[in-house]
């Protein structure tokens, strides 16, 4: 790959799992998926340089354990760090929470016009996604505290939105100008 050439030792990559696997098969019968899915990233995986692969389920998917039990213990055979961005309130309660927590699959905390991830940890470690357009600096301070404080707990996963404007890439290269100084 050459994305592992042109980046620096120390960065590591992050993947949206395709749609297929969260908005066509929504969880369901994605064995064949999920094994394409491990092989395309291997070479990520085997030079050390993995991340977290994000799995963003459509906002009209309702909770529904057994199907997210399921589709966890198969992803979990091919080794995926995964974090799990639900946008239907029904995925926010402790029942979920100790699933992902059995499977150590992190709970994404995202920002969205509609919904507000609770700031749950359920495994070694932890995912954000930060989505508004803009931060004031006392927003940035709050993220910049989040972030320290888990960074605690384990490995830190943070992104800001991407969109036509560098407003996301700015907020990004604040944070860790931030993190980095104090």
């Amino acid at each position: 790959m050459g994305w592992l050439a042109a980046s620096s030792a120390g960065f590591r990559f992050s993947f949206k799992a395709p749609q297929r696997l969260t908005h066509i098969l929504r969880l369901r019968d994605c064995s064949d998926a999920v094994a394409a899915l491990s092989r395309a990233l291997a070479p990520v995986v085997a030079a050390g340089r993995m991340g977290v692969v994000l799995f963003q389920l459509p906002p009209n998917f309702k909770a529904d354990l057994p199907r997210l039990d399921s589709f966890l213990v198969e992803a979990n055979t091919h080794g995926l760090r995964m974090a799990f961005e639900f946008r239907h309130s029904t995925w926010f309660c402790d029942e979920v929470y100790a699933l992902l927590r059995h499977h150590s699959v992190a709970l994404c905390v995202a920002e969205s016009e509609d919904l507000e991830t609770p700031d749950i940890v359920t495994a070694p470690f932890t995912c954000y996604r930060f989505r508004r357009s803009g931060y004031s600096a006392a927003q940035l301070d709050v993220i910049e505290n989040t972030l320290r404080r888990r960074s605690g707990e384990g490995e830190v996963f943070a992104y800001f939105k991407h969109e036509e404007q560098p407003t996301g890439a700015i907020c990004a290269v604040d944070t860790l100008r931030r993190l980095r100084h104090r």
